[in-house]
This record gives structure tokens, C-alpha cells and sequence, in this order.
């Protein structure tokens, strides 16, 4: 590759870059406009104990798919399998609209997940041999005109569609947009693809997947469906464990295992997992169950809900613009997930102060905290990974920090989610008796924000408490997952950027 090519050819990149950005946006998108949508979605076709599950479904489709994306990108091409994964996607995401009952969606949402996998994972792969860390931080100008959309479009989007259409088109929304990026990629990018003849690690695949299956169903159960000391959490506990080592004893023998146990020989490249791992039970949780509480307890519309959430979006947005521009300029990055972590403790504390009582406009701005610790973590994660791996290990490092970040994501909405039920449903027992607490928690009522409005007063007000409850409980583990992120910030080591790009990957000299 030309690194001093004409501007033309320069442009070209930057136009397929775009269109990659346009992946990615997908998977932010989808996020964050159904979360506002979820209490609606949830009283609409099922009850809360279903709510988790509509998250947990996507949450783990996308993680078992994650390593095999991007190893399917390395061995056979990262341009076609991206474009495949966004098909997928979009497949799922239409077929989610059309849900008749909690059943459906949550195995559309399953379908949706496993297109999502290959989306982050492709996008980074491609860009990460295209351009060199060092230089990555020139990427945000064009990061920062998806960014906003997302973060702050993306609430405001799933509300004002909950509200004047219908929850339904907070998925086939995705369809255009997916359209458009398939358009700009399949015009705007041309890799250099040397095709490996090698067989995907299906084995690794199968255990990664089933212990990442059984340990989110003994977060989300244990403790609250079952006892821990119950032969059923017992069982979950054991087959997670086995899958886990199944899986390690069969990476470290495959000819092309979907995770290289090579790339955890680096330091920083482990502990940015362990950072990404924390980052993303954070965020998932925190993001998911606000709209809960700014809807539930302060009466909040789906649409004004995604306002609320603003503070937190802008506060992400604003920590990674910055994060990859003085990357950018000196190439130090240590200090990042340090201070990174220590603002999402700070945030998470903050966030308890939210009570029945709490001002919205207060309520709202205490989220801001929490978003700049996130996104402190999320960008100086990625770096660290990116700058971690070899030329041949590009698409399994983005797709391990993806992966890893789902999974995380996917174990503490489960854990957490169980927490903030168990919460919920103990705090209207001691207002409204076990019986009515238990019809309510499980959602027999079908209890939707707009139902909870004409109820006898004793009983909205009983539920406000429950929610509040439920909230605490969440961040309580989101305090406690950020205290960890801190500690194990402090053993990263800095090691230069590096400032070429990858050599044997970019743009074909003769351009798209």
C-alpha cells in the first residue's frame, strides 16, 4: 500500500471508512433505541421477568459469534464477511418487528445477535489494517459524525417511535441504514485478501458458547429461580466449568483457534480484556435499567426518557472524542483507563442519590459522571487491544475485546438484572403483600408505564419504591465492577503506539 498516495486515494479510504462506521452504528443503535422502548416492550408482550431475556438473547448470540466472525474474516476475506454480518443482522432485526409474542422476540433477538457479532469485529479489523494506532485518533473527526447520532439520536429515536408508531419500528429502523452501508462498503473498500485454506475451531465455538450459556443462566437464576445450593444452579455451575476448561484445552491444540492463546502472552492485551470485560456489565446494566427508573418513577414518556438518558450519552461520547485525539497527538495512554475507572466509581455513587422523590432534571444529571468513566474505559481499551496484536491476529484481537466486552455485558444484566428483580419484588411484598408483589414482578398484569398511571395511588407509589429499590441494587454491582476496572488499571504497562501500518493489508493500489 501507498501510505503517500494521492489525495484522491486518500479520500477513497476515508469514503469506505464511512460505510464501515455505518456498521458499527447498527450495533450502537440497536442498543440504545430499544432500551427506551424496553418497559413498553416488555408490558406489551410479556412482564419484567421476561426483560432481561430480551437483552440476554441478543447479548449472547453475539458473543458466541464474535471469535467466529472474526476468524472468518482472517482466513476468508473481512470485507465479505462483514457485509454477510450485516445481512444477518438485518434479517433478524426485521423478523424481531414482526414478534407476536415474548417467545418470538426474544429468538429473533437471538437472530439479530448472531449478525451483530460479525459487525464490530469487522469494522475494526478492517480499519485496524488500515490504519496504525497511532493514527487513529484522526479516525474521530469521522467517528464523531456517527457518535452523536447514536448516543444521543438513538434514545430520542426509540422513544419518539415507541410514542407516535409503534416499538416495532425501533427495529426496522436498522433496515435502511443497513442498506446504505452495504451500498458504501461494497463501492468504497478493496482489501488485499490472501485466502487461507484452514478449518474454522467449531469445537472452540461449541464450549465457548456453552459456557458462556451456562454462566449467564446461573448469574440470572441463582439466587432468585433457584437456590445456589440447588441441583439445578449446581449443574450450571460444573458445566460452565468444564466448557471453560474444554475450551482452553482445545484453543491450545487447534490449527486456527477462534481466540490465539498467543495474544493473551502479552500483558496489556490480557488486562484490556479484563478492563472491557467490567466495562461492558457496566454499561449494559446501567443503560438498560435507567429508562426503567426514568419512566416508572418519574413518569417519564419513552421519548423523554431517551432525553434524560442525554447527560450519560454525551458524557460517553465526549471522554472517547477526546481520549482518541490526545492518543492521537502523543501516544501515551496509561493514564486513561485509570482515570477512566475511578470516574465510573465515582459515577455509579453518584447515581444512588436517585430516589422517588429526586428532581428529574437532577436525575439526569447525574448520569453524566457515569458516562465519561465509560467511555474512558471503552476507548483506551480498544487501543491497548488493537496495539496488542500482530498483523494475523487483527481480526481475532477485535473480535476477543468485542466478545469480551458482550460477554460481560451479557453475565451482568443476567446477575444484576436477578438482583434488581429480587430487589423490586421484596420491596412490594413489604408494601403490598407477597401475593400481589409476586402477580406484579412477573409482570401478570402486563404492567406498562402508561397503565401504572391509573393506579390507585397506594399502589403507583409502592411501585416507584420497588423500581428505586431495583436501581440501587444495580448500581451497587456497578460500583463494586468499577472498583475492580480501577485496581486492575494500575498493572498496565505503557508501551509505545505503534506509528506504520499494518504490513499485507489495505486498499488495493488501484483504489475502489
Amino acid at each position: 500500500m501507498n501510505h503517500s498516495g494521492p489525495p484522491a486515494g486518500r479520500r477513497s479510504i476515508y469514503f469506505g471508512v464511512f460505510g464501515l462506521m455505518l456498521g458499527m452504528f447498527l450495533a450502537m443503535l440497536d442498543g440504545l433505541i430499544v432500551g427506551t422502548a424496553l418497559p413498553t416492550i416488555v408490558g406489551d408482550l410479556g412482564g419484567l421477568n421476561h426483560l432481561s431475556w430480551v437483552v440476554t438473547a441478543y447479548l449472547l448470540a453475539a458473543a458466541a459469534t464474535t471469535p467466529i466472525w472474526g476468524k472468518l474474516g482472517d482466513l476468508y476475506g473481512r470485507k465479505g464477511t462483514f457485509m454477510a454480518a450485516i445481512l444477518l443482522f438485518l434479517a433478524g432485526s426485521t423478523l424481531a418487528g414482526l414478534s407476536q409474542d415474548m417467545g418470538q422476540l426474544i429468538a429473533f433477538r437471538a437472530v439479530q445477535g448472531l449478525g451483530a457479532g460479525g459487525l464490530m469485529v469487522g469494522a475494526l479489523a478492517i480499519i485496524g489494517v488500515l490504519v496504525p494506532p497511532r493514527e487513529s485518533g484522526r479516525l474521530q473527526s469521522m467517528i464523531g459524525a456517527m457518535l452523536p447520532v447514536a448516543f444521543v439520536g438513538g434514545p430520542l429515536v426509540g422513544g419518539f417511535l415507541t410514542d407516535q408508531l409503534s416499538w416495532r419500528w425501533t427495529f426496522y429502523v436498522n433496515v435502511p441504514i443497513g442498506a446504505v452501508a452495504l451500498l458504501i462498503i461494497g463501492m468504497g473498500i478493496r482489501l488485499r485478501t490472501e485466502r487461507i485454506t484452514a478449518r474454522i475451531d467449531y469445537a472452540g465455538a461449541l464450549l465457548l458458547t456453552a459456557a458462556i450459556l451456562a454462566l449467564t443462566l446461573l448469574a440470572g437464576w441463582g439466587g432468585s429461580s433457584y437456590a445456589w445450593s440447588s441441583p439445578q444452579i449446581l449443574t450450571l455451575g460444573t458445566a460452565g466449568v468444564l466448557a471453560l476448561a474444554g475450551f482452553v484445552y482445545v484453543e491450545r491444540r487447534a490449527v486456527e483457534p477462534v481466540i490465539p492463546p498467543r495474544l493473551f502472552r502479552n500483558r496489556n492485551f490480557t488486562l484490556a480484556q479484563v478492563l472491557s470485560f467490567l466495562v461492558g456489565a457496566v454499561m449494559l446494566s446501567v443503560t438498560n435499567y435507567l429508562p426503567q427508573y426514568m419512566q416508572f418513577v418519574r413518569g417519564a414518556s419513552p421519548t423523554a426518557s431517551g432525553m434524560l438518558l442525554l447527560p450519560l450519552m454525551f458524557g460517553m461520547l465526549a471522554a472517547q472524542l477526546t481520549t482518541g485525539h490526545l492518543v492521537s497527538r502523543n501516544g501515551r495512554y496509561r493514564v486513561y483507563p485509570i482515570l477512566g475507572g475511578a470516574v465510573t466509581v465515582t459515577g455509579a455513587l453518584a447515581l444512588l442519590l436517585l430516589d422517588v422523590d429526586t428532581a428529574t432534571a437532577v436525575a439526569s444529571a447525574l448520569t453524566l459522571v457515569a458516562g465519561l468513566g465509560m467511555g474512558l474505559l471503552m476507548q483506551s481499551t480498544m487501543l491497548i487491544t488493537m496495539n496488542s496484536a500482530d498483523a494475523r491476529d487483527m481480526g481475532a484481537a477485535s473480535g476477543t475485546v468485542t466478545l469480551v466486552r458482550t460477554i460481560g455485558g451479557s453475565l451482568g444484566i443476567a446477575l444484576l438484572g436477578a438482583l434488581y428483580a429480587g430487589r423490586m419484588e421484596a420491596s412490594l411484598a413489604g408494601g403490598l403483600g407477597a401475593e400481589t408483589a409476586h402477580r406484579m414482578a412477573a409482570g401478570g398484569g402486563d404492567l406498562t408505564p402508561a397503565l401504572l398511571r391509573d393506579m390507585l395511588p397506594s399502589v403507583r407509589e409502592a411501585y416507584r419504591t420497588a423500581v428505586t429499590s431495583g436501581l440501587h441494587g444495580i448500581l451497587l454491582g456497578a460500583a463494586v465492577l468499577s472498583v475492580i476496572a480501577f485496581a486492575a488499571s494500575w498493572l498496565l504497562r505503557e508501551i509505545p503506539l505503534r506509528t506504520g501500518a499494518l504490513v499485507g493489508a489495505g486498499l488495493e493500489e488501484d483504489g475502489p
